[in-house]
C-alpha cells in the first residue's frame, strides 16, 4: 500500500513507563499510549528495576497494539520501528529493544536506535517553527541532568552532566525525607507553592566558575541534616513539623535547585552564543523552573527564545522517540538486529 507520510512506530521502556506511539513526518502525532508504573513503585519511594522489568514485559505488546489501533494504520503503513536503547535501566530497556527487533524482523521494517536523552530534546522541538541556532539544551529528569550544544537533531554535543545525583533524583529523595508522595517532583512543587523560598539557605553547588557539570548530592544531604540534625538521630523531626515548615523546606530546596539549573544554563548559553534555550525531561514540567528560565532568556542580550516540551511530553514517552527517529530515517541511520540496550549513553 502506498502512503505519502513517513509513519514511525516509537517504543520507550527506559525506566518506569511503557510507551508506544505512531508519529508521521516527525511531528504529526497519530497515537500516543503510555502505561505508568508510578503506583507500583510508590511504596518504595523510587523505581525498583526488577518490578519495572516485569511490568514492561506485561504491558509492551498490549501498548504497541493499542498505539497501532489508535493511529488507524496497518503494519504495511509503518515505515520503521524506533526504540530507545540508551541510557536507562538495562532490564527495562531490553524489553523495548527486544519488542522492536521482533517487529522489525516480522514486518521487514528498518530498525532505528534512539538515545533517550536526545529524544527528550525533540519533545520541545516538535512544534517549533523558527528554531534559531545555536541552541543550548537542558535536559532535567530523574536519572539525568545534562546540557547540550544543539545544532542538529542528529548530533547534539554534550557540554555537561551530573556527577552524582540528578535533579529529578534529588526531588524524589527530598520528597521521601519530607514524607511526601512519590513521584517527588510534582509533590515538591505542590508543597512548595505554600512555602517561602527564602526561608532556608540551602547550598548551591556550582563546581567551579567554568564548570557545566551538576551536583545535587550536597543539597540533598543539607535537607537531611536540616530535618534530622547533624547527628542524624532526629528521625522523627519531620513528623513533628508543621505544614508550613515542610512547605518552607520544599520551597527553599526547589529554589536552590532551580537557581543552579538556571545559572549553569546561562553559563552554557554565553559560552556558545545561544539564540535559543531548549528545556526537556520530567523536571521540565516544573513551573518554577520554566518561569526562571523564561526570565533568564528575556534578560539575555539579545534576548533568547525558550522552547519547552509540552507537559504531557516532559515525562518519558514514545512520541519523542518516533519524532527523533524521523530525522534518522531521512539520513538513513539504521540499526541492525544485533542492537543491544546500554545503561549509559
Amino acid at each position: 500500500m502506498q502512503h505519502d507520510s513517513i509513519n514511525i512506530l516509537g517504543i520507550e521502556t527506559s525506566c518506569d513507563e511503557t510507551a508506544a506511539a505512531v508519529v508521521a513526518d516527525g511531528s504529526l502525532v497519530k497515537s500516543a499510549v503510555v502505561a505508568s508504573q508510578a503506583k507500583l513503585h510508590e511504596k518504595y519511594g523510587g523505581v525498583v528495576p526488577e518490578i519495572a522489568s516485569r511490568a514492561h514485559i506485561e504491558n509492551i505488546y498490549p501498548i504497541i497494539r493499542e498505539a497501532i489501533e489508535q493511529a488507524g494504520v496497518g503494519s504495511d503503513e509503518i515505515d520503521a520501528i524506533a526504540v530507545a536503547n540508551q541510557p536507562g535501566l538495562t532490564v527495562a530497556l531490553v524489553v523495548g529493544v527486544t519488542a522492536a527487533k521482533t517487529l522489525s524482523f516480522a514486518w521487514n521494517k528498518p530498525l532505528i536506535a534512539i538515545n533517550h536523552l536526545h529524544a527528550h530534546l525533540q519533545s520541545a522541538l516538535m512544534s517549533a517553527d523558527d528554531l534559531e541556532l545555536p541552541a543550548v539544551a537542558l535536559i532535567v529528569s530523574g536519572g539525568h541532568t545534562s546540557l547540550y550544544d544543539y545544532r542538529s537533531p542528529l548530533e547534539p554535543r554534550l557540554l555537561g552532566s551530573t556527577i552524582d545525583d540528578a535533579a529529578g533524583e534529588a526531588f524524589d529523595k527530598v520528597a521521601s525525607i519530607l514524607r511526601l508522595p512519590y513521584p517527588g517532583g510534582p509533590s515538591i512543587e505542590k508543597t512548595a507553592a505554600d512555602g517561602n523560598p527564602d526561608a532556608i539557605k540551602f547550598p548551591r553547588s556550582m563546581l567551579g566558575r567554568d564548570s557545566l557539570d551538576f551536583s545535587f548530592s550536597g543539597i540533598k544531604t543539607a535537607v537531611l541534616y536540616h530535618c534530622r540534625g547533624q547527628n542524624m538521630k532526629g528521625q522523627d523531626r519531620v513528623e513533628a513539623m508543621s505544614g508550613q515548615q515542610i512547605a518552607d523546606i520544599a520551597a527553599s530546596f526547589q529554589a536552590a535547585v532551580v537557581d543552579v539549573l538556571v545559572k549553569k544554563t546561562r553559563r552554557a548559553a554565553r559560552k556558545i552564543g545561544a539564540k535559543t534555550v531548549i528545556l526537556g525531561g520530567g523536571v521540565a514540567a516544573n513551573s518554577a523552573l520554566r518561569a526562571a528560565l523564561q526570565q533568564m532568556c528575556e534578560a539575555m542580550t539579545p534576548a533568547a527564545k525558550l522552547l519547552v516540551a509540552p507537559k504531557q511530553y516532559c515525562t518519558d514517552n514514545a512520541v519523542m522517540v518516533a519524532s527523533l527517529a524521523y530525522y534518522k530515517f531521512r539520513a538513513g541511520l539504521f540499526a541492525d538486529l544485533a542492537l543491544e540496550p546500554k545503561a549509559t549513553g
